[in-house]
């Protein structure tokens, strides 16, 4: 029997050794890829319930707001300033007497025509912010 772990048969034999040294390398792997995997975490979220409110509150009258495409700024008939006025102090009067007389739950309802220049629509709008207006949509 000359040489390194053969029989006379020519056969090497089963070697433990290199089988060892590879469920080590797996071991490894599976390890260090276990480190670094991301741990999933909830968001908490608050559904509402779907239930109604016990008791209504009074109807919501909303405040409309037109404005031309000249820059005319009008509500129900009511034309407010003139169509060059950058501050509209009557329209911002209107706007604080009615949340002084309704409070601010009633939304104001800016519609703007598609023709309108938006630097219009942004002296309504500080117009609005200097009444306080807090409820507040485009239409």
């Amino acid at each position: 029997m000359a040489g390194g772990g053969t029989n006379e048969d020519g056969d090497v034999g089963f070697q433990i050794a290199p089988m060892v040294d590879v469920v080590f390398v797996l071991l490894l792997f599976f390890m260090a890829s276990a480190g670094s995997q991301v741990i999933p975490k909830e968001l908490s979220i608050n559904l509402p319930s779907g239930q109604s409110a016990a008791k209504p509150g009074p109807p919501v009258t909303p405040f409309i707001i037109d404005i031309s495409p000249e820059g005319a700024v009008s509500s129900s008939g009511q034309v407010f300033d003139s169509p060059t006025s950058k501050e509209l102090p009557a329209l911002r009067d209107k706007l604080a007497n009615n949340i002084e007389k309704f409070g601010d739950k009633d939304p104001i309802v800016i519609r703007p025509d598609p023709q309108t220049k938006h630097e219009r629509i942004i002296d309504v709008l500080n117009s609005a912010a200097a009444a306080g207006v807090k409820n507040l949509t485009f239409s």
